[in-house]
């Protein structure tokens, strides 16, 4: 755990940074030293290149490059256990007191709040006008739901598969997240934490480069409706008139090349005067220096023509790939199981290996009153665990059913018992990770194992759902290797978020 940790446990939170290596990622990191948080990740999404460096007790992963909404659900995957996921970009910094701050607005929250936003502050130069690329950061300021400083509930981003990896830039990935994190009856607010987004160098043509967002405009418009831009917040921006400018002067080249001057002469005007509408519009606002203007001129002439291309390059796509008809490439949030089958050992009690004595049973914190909430829900329980202690010698059943008695005497009632005694080396069809157990527990409760869920601490209780075709979600201890979290497909930071992401929060 980072120093000066939250208060409660409702406030913990994990941090992770998608990078491509940018310089401004050690001022972030800097800043993060103190904040609280019970892990940083950093995850790099460069497609190559040498190891980063960052601070000792950050972790680092990689992404393959392929995007920042793939790279935050590595980091968030490999997460845990906290309540909370702050994403921030790796060119924002944070004050001494944006952790305290955070804890703050995560106090103020209910069960189902999904996500708290913080404010983005860019400092514009005070001497003169702004040009028109500090002015397109600034607009940050104002912009809803941005993964500039997002904190997200893990059981929300769970519940709706995490980030939609088809978004490949960092564009529209977040206002992608914001509508299905609210179509799933979570809710959004904004906190009053802040961090700060300085304005860094771009070349000349980076509003040219900027227009291949409009292809994933497509893809917001496939997956959400035409409305979309309401319900995110997101202005419309000037696409049809772009579209309209790139008519105008495609049809006057083609009326030139087919011999007619005068049409050629009149559309030609037609497009210039609606490049220059455009560029006095970026001038205008500006420092109107002979540089920014000259800049203006040329890459307005050149928008236009960009942003139709990826404008139909997205539909294309679309129409290519059926997006309506395929919602997500994130995992789809899985139904309510029927059952949900528990695993024993460092899941229900703390992990004492071959007990035999009953009073040395400890239940994990919380675990009555996730239990309790299960029985209330209506959902079949079942425990599911190998105890390789009788094959080994070191117990007897007669001890093992002594300890169990104690554990539903703490816990209540915990539906059948399925035990695998046998020695790792016996080979047997019962022991996890193999399917055996779930599919018997399975069976006892006249449930078909699809409509089970099973929860457990290491990859072998995972493995073993997968292999019986059931839901599978970890609930990582100290002993949790760092792979099976990353592996896992769903992650819980304790028993009652495990139960939020099963039957949705109280």
């Amino acid at each position: 755990m980072m120093p000066g940790g939250p208060r409660d446990w409702t406030t913990t939170f994990d941090i992770v940074v998608p990078t491509t290596g940018r310089p401004s990622l050690g001022a972030l990191l800097a800043g993060l030293t103190d904040v609280g948080a019970r892990r940083i990740t950093v995850v790099d999404d460069r497609v190559e290149g040498g190891r980063l460096r960052v601070p000792a007790g950050v972790e680092l992963l990689r992404s393959g490059g392929r995007g920042p909404a793939a790279a935050r659900n590595v980091g968030w995957r490999a997460g845990g256990p906290s309540r909370w996921v702050a994403f921030l970009d790796d060119d924002v910094q944070v004050g001494p007191e944006w952790g305290e701050r955070l804890v703050e607005d995560l106090e103020l929250l209910a069960a189902t709040a999904g996500a708290s936003q913080g404010h983005v502050r860019v400092a514009l130069p005070h001497h003169r006008r702004p040009t028109d690329w500090e002015r397109n950061v600034a607009a940050l300021q104002d912009a809803r739901w941005i993964t500039a400083d997002l904190c997200v509930r893990r059981a929300a981003l769970a519940s709706v598969g995490g980030f939609d990896e088809r978004f490949p830039r960092a564009y529209r990935e977040d206002a992608d997240l914001a509508l299905r994190l609210m179509n799933a009856g979570w809710t959004l607010h904004r906190g009053a934490r802040a961090v700060e987004h300085p304005i860094g160098r771009a070349g000349p043509w980076v509003s040219v480069a900027k227009q291949a967002g409009n292809a994933d405009d497509v893809v917001m418009d496939a997956l959400h409706g035409r409305d979309w831009r309401e319900r995110a917040g997101a202005p419309r921006g000037r696409l049809r008139a772009h579209l309209a400018t790139t008519a105008l002067g495609a049809t006057a080249l083609g009326a030139a090349l087919a011999g007619r001057p005068r049409a050629a002469g009149a559309l030609a005007a037609g497009w210039g005067l609606a490049t220059g509408e455009l560029a006095w519009r970026r001038i205008a606002p500006g420092p109107r220096t002979r540089r920014e203007v000259a800049t203006m001129a040329a890459t307005s002439a050149v928008l236009p023509v960009a942003a139709s291309f990826h404008h139909l390059r997205g539909r294309a796509r679309a129409r290519a790939r059926s997006l309506e008809r395929e919602p997500s490439l994130a995992p789809r949030p899985a139904r309510r199981p029927a059952a949900v089958l528990l695993d024993r050992d460092g899941t229900l009690v703390v992990d004492v290996p071959y007990n035999v004595d009953p009073e040395r049973v400890v239940p994990v914190p919380g675990a009555r009153r996730a239990l309790d909430r299960l029985r209330a829900s209506g959902v079949l329980l079942a425990v599911v665990t190998n105890q390789s202690g009788i094959g080994r010698g070191l117990m007897s059943a007669d001890e093992l059913a002594a300890v169990n008695e104690r554990i539903e005497a703490l816990l209540g009632p915990l539906g059948p018992w399925l035990v695998c005694p046998h020695d790792p080396d016996a080979g047997c069809g019962c022991r996890k990770p193999r399917p055996g157990l779930v599919l018997e527990a399975a069976s006892r409760l006249g449930v078909a194992p699809e409509r089970c869920a099973v929860v457990g601490d290491i990859a072998s209780d995972i493995q073993a759902a997968g292999a019986a075709g059931a839901r599978g979600v970890l609930v990582p201890n100290e002993r949790t290797r760092a792979e099976e979290i990353v592996a896992a497909p769903e992650v819980a930071g304790d028993l009652d978020e495990a139960v939020d992401m099963l039957i949705g929060a109280p």
